[in-house]
């Protein structure tokens, strides 16, 4: 499952979600919280059903899911009623605090069945987003066997803080680190702060490569142009890849002979390399399938 690309389309403005399928997001987001405005989150959710019948019908590549408001808001509950009962691969709650937060997601979507009514059965991604968010996110990334990702929201968390944002951001670095941290120890995927400055494209790959380097799979793109530049950080190159091939070959050559570490091309190659030189080539081969599927 791939989520280099997190993209998000405002849930009352379906002339944006119908271009979804020109795109190559990795994950599409049906967005029923910020980016649709109060006045407009009833209507939003009333045709919510309708639009996922589009994005299905458009044979939509990506997953699908949707954000619901926030825990606590008066559209919560009804917006997890509407997701559920669409054809979607996964609910988004933003600004998750507590694990509690998850029981009516967790409730509604054995209510619904969903995975004796379809082969998607609904996963839960947690926005991760406030103080408390971050002082709780081990507990969050194991709340339940239904969590299978999260997202660091760098915006949010600042503005909770209090804290000055910066192209480098330092202010947001621990908070980052904690995050992905909780989710690899909870073997859940993460993903990685938006760019909000969408004219900077070069900001963007820089910090998505920064973002790789941390250990993040992947990152929100909150413009088109973005998805290609996260796709292509959080794939690897075709040097990583060939590499990773000569790792694993020469490695298991050097296993049958009895030899458990061995000098590669100048470094040390032993047990954690490989399961890295694996990984790379597992990710590669899901990227190629996806991209000739």
């Amino acid at each position: 499952m791939l989520f280099r690309s997190l993209f998000f389309a405002p849930a009352n403005r379906s002339d944006l979600l119908a271009k979804f399928p020109r795109f190559s997001a990795d994950c599409y987001v049906v967005d029923l919280e910020d980016g649709t405005p109060p006045d407009d989150k009833i209507k939003a959710r009333e045709a919510l059903a309708d639009n996922i019948e589009m994005l299905r019908k458009a044979e939509v590549k990506g997953l699908v899911y949707v954000r619901v408001n926030e825990p606590g808001s008066p559209f919560y509950l009804e917006d997890i009623a509407a997701a559920v009962k669409c054809d979607i691969d996964g609910i988004v709650i933003p600004k998750l605090e507590t694990p509690d937060q998850c029981e009516p997601i967790i409730s509604a979507i054995r209510k619904a069945d969903k995975a004796d009514a379809a082969d998607r059965p609904i996963k839960i991604m947690g926005g991760i987003e406030s103080m408390l968010g971050v002082l709780n996110v081990n507990e969050l990334c194991g709340a339940n066997n239904m969590m299978s990702s999260v997202f660091f929201g760098a915006e949010d968390f600042a503005a909770d803080m209090g804290a000055r944002r910066t192209e480098d951001g330092d202010e947001v670095l621990y908070a980052r680190s904690r995050v992905v941290l909780a989710a690899k120890i909870a073997g859940i995927v993460a993903i990685d702060q938006a760019v909000i400055d969408v004219r900077n494209d070069e900001l963007c790959r820089r910090d998505a490569s920064k973002g790789r380097d941390l250990g993040y799979e992947g990152k929100i793109c909150v413009i088109p142009r973005q998805i290609d530049i996260c796709n292509a950080v959080y794939a690897p190159t075709e040097e990583e890849v060939a590499e990773a091939g000569e790792v694993v070959t020469v490695y298991r050559d050097a296993m049958s002979k009895g030899i458990g570490t061995i000098d590669f091309k100048g470094k040390m190659i032993d047990g954690p390399l490989l399961k890295r030189a694996e990984a790379t080539l597992a990710i590669s081969k899901i990227i190629k399938n996806r991209e000739s599927a």
